[in-house]
């Protein structure tokens, strides 16, 4: 009796294409990352550029840009979410001072920026040339947290009496806002509700609160919303207008009512 053989099952063949589809999700990835890596590298350079030619500041200045997030998406839908740029030694319109700004919504095809805000940090110098617009008779400006001394001097019978008068800074409505809190004549802490007895017009003038605006320090498209001091620096708080990406004339120095 003969046995016959039985076939021989065919050798399974392997499926490939989950290791095909891994290898493609694996350069996809790597494309990805390096997409974005080439993304974080020109962005920044190419924002710095526009900013540094619009403001028309130094080639060299040293300035700072961060987007946040994964920006590969960002740029594929044309907006930036997030941008901050900072600078520890900037002038603009004249003032010299280390600047933080963070602007959302930054549109890359052009268009406003959905928002801007930002902090100027400038030292004592710096802020007794924006009280130049003042009226009042400052020879020298110290800065004591939270408070600022005005120096000075009023005339009195053809002599001067050396004044220092200690105010309180504050912003409103886009100008300095300058708060008396004491007064000293000729080295004497005298009652500030005094100055109108001893000086007239002139003393009754100190002891009010002091508006000084600098409008016209600033870009029309900057707007001071608050300010402070923070130890031997004045801080002062600023919005800006999210038009001054597409109105040059935002740019420009604001103007202060005569």
């Amino acid at each position: 009796m003969t046995t016959e053989a039985m076939p021989t099952a065919a050798p399974r063949k392997r499926a490939r294409w989950p290791w095909i589809v891994l290898i493609v999700v694996v350069l996809l990835a790597v494309l990805a990352v390096a997409a974005e890596l080439i993304a974080r590298s020109v962005v920044p350079s190419t924002v710095r550029s526009l900013v540094i030619d619009e403001l028309g500041l130094p080639a060299d200045q040293q300035l700072d840009v961060e987007a946040t997030g994964m920006l590969l998406p960002q740029l594929l839908a044309g907006s930036l979410d997030e941008l901050r740029l900072s600078s520890d030694d900037v002038t603009i319109e004249g003032i010299t001072g280390a600047a933080e700004v963070t602007a959302t919504g930054v549109p890359l095809r052009g268009g406003a920026l959905g928002s801007a805000e930002g902090t100027v940090s400038i030292d004592q110098s710096q802020f007794a040339a924006l009280l130049e617009g003042s009226d009042l008779p400052i020879t020298e400006v110290t800065l004591d947290e939270p408070d600022v001394t005005v120096h000075g001097g009023i005339p009195v019978l053809g002599r001067e009496i050396p004044l220092a008068l200690t105010v309180t800074a504050g912003a409103d409505e886009g100008d300095l806002l300058l708060t008396p809190v004491s007064v000293a004549v000729a080295g004497n802490e005298v009652d500030i509700q005094r100055l109108a007895a001893l000086f007239g017009s002139t003393g009754e003038a100190l002891a009010g609160t002091h508006r000084v605006c600098i409008a016209d320090q600033l870009p029309a498209g900057m707007t001071l919303t608050g300010l402070r001091v923070d130890g031997s620096r004045v801080v002062a708080d600023i919005s800006v207008d999210g038009r001054i990406a597409t109105d040059e004339s935002l740019l420009d120095p604001g103007t202060c009512p005569r």
